[in-house]
This record gives structure tokens, C-alpha cells and sequence, in this order.
């Protein structure tokens, strides 16, 4: 699967990347989110957004490479995340990993959410928002996890309708409404764990995720 990368900015000491992050033939650095990629050692193939905080050495350093650089006005309708996802879709991605996006203002880390878990990007997306991991589900999503680890599925834009074995408080097609507190911190049992949504979408979110790069 052709993956791409598209890295956010923030404000986040630890920042995770799953191994298949590098060598991906998409990476698209979303205004800061260059900082983001020197620190993780990854080249992108693409900067876009506005350009309002990546820092001016980054910039310098990406022109100096011959990397494309794709200047927004700041008076625009996406957020520079939004840009750089769309930025990789008509690349030809097939996935998206975004890295980054966490810390900062809190409106800020919405956005983002809500870019990541848009019904609009139409392939698998996850995001590692510093040290925790978010995974957009419209189907099936299946991991092995250690005894214990917290796991938390929310409805996203809409009632969604799950299923989930493997875990301390399994669901069996439970109604979950948006905005439910129904899917918050439930554990794994150890070994296999997996969540079917038979209807609609959920947000899956693992914290502290370092176990699963």
C-alpha cells in the first residue's frame, strides 16, 4: 500500500513514528510540521500551508534541498494538517500516517481530530499525536495488545454501531451514540484484540503507544 506521510506541527516533547513512516514515497510537511520532520530524520517530498511558524532555517534548509515548497495565503478555508493531507491524497496515497498535530492550543488539536477523522480523505488514516495513537475506523481495526492496555473508542460525526472482543468490557452491536462515554479506557486482556463497526465511524485511541511503533 503507498503510504503517506504528512507531518503536523505542535508542541510535544516525545513525538512517536511507526517504522513504516520511513521510506514512505509521500511525505508532506504541513507548515511547521518541517521542524517536526528534520527532528524525526525524514525528507519530505512536499511542504505546504501557509508558512506562518515552520521556522525560517527549516524553510531555508528544504529550499536549499530543491524541495517543493506550496505557499497558502493565511487568509484560506483549510488548516495547513487539511492542506497536507489533500497534498498527499493527489500524490497518489493509499494511507495516511500523520505525525504530529498534538500540544499547542486546543482548538488547534480539534482541528485536527476532526481533519483526521473527516469522512472526505476515503482511505485508511491514522494519526500519532505525540505519544498517542488515532485510528480512524469504518470497518474492522485488529492489534495485539499486552494485558491492561487502556483503549478507548469514540463515535466520530455521527451514532455508530460496534462490536469488540478481546477486551475487559466487550461490546456485542452496542449503539454508540456521538459523544458517548460508553467506549472510554477499557483494557485488553492480552493478545488479540478486535473492533468491527458495523455503522457509521469511530475514533480509536491508544495512549501512550510507544508499544506499538
Amino acid at each position: 500500500m503507498r503510504t503517506g506521510v504528512v507531518l503536523a506541527g505542535g508542541d510535544v516533547t516525545v513525538q512517536l513514528m511507526p517504522s513504516r513512516a520511513r521510506g514512505a514515497p509521500i511525505v508532506v510537511a504541513a507548515d511547521s510540521g518541517l521542524d517536526l520532520a528534520e527532528r524525526l530524520g525524514l525528507t519530505p517530498t512536499l511542504v505546504v500551508g501557509d508558512l506562518d511558524s515552520v521556522s525560517a532555517e527549516a524553510l531555508a534548509r528544504a529550499r536549499a534541498a530543491g524541495i517543493p515548497v506550496e505557499r497558502h495565503p493565511a487568509d484560506k478555508d483549510q488548516t495547513d494538517l487539511e492542506l497536507g493531507i489533500s497534498a498527499a491524497l493527489d500524490r497518489g496515497a493509499e494511507e495516511i500516517v500523520v505525525l504530529g498535530g498534538a500540544g499547542g492550543r486546543l482548538d488547534h488539536l480539534l482541528a485536527n481530530i476532526n481533519a483526521i477523522a473527516s469522512p472526505v480523505i476515503g482511505v485508511p488514516i491514522e494519526a500519532w499525536l505525540g505519544q498517542d495513537l488515532v485510528v480512524v475506523v469504518t470497518d474492522r481495526w485488529c492489534g495485539h495488545l499486552g494485558g491492561g492496555r487502556l483503549l478507548s473508542v469514540m463515535a466520530w460525526g455521527g451514532p455508530a454501531i460496534v462490536s469488540e472482543q478481546g477486551l475487559r468490557w466487550p461490546l456485542d452491536h452496542v449503539d454508540l451514540a456521538a459523544g458517548s462515554t460508553l467506549g472510554i479506557s477499557n483494557e485488553a486482556l492480552g493478545g488479540p484484540v478486535e473492533i468491527v463497526v458495523h455503522a457509521g465511524r469511530i475514533a480509536v485511541v491508544l495512549p501512550m503507544a510507544k508499544d506499538l511503533q
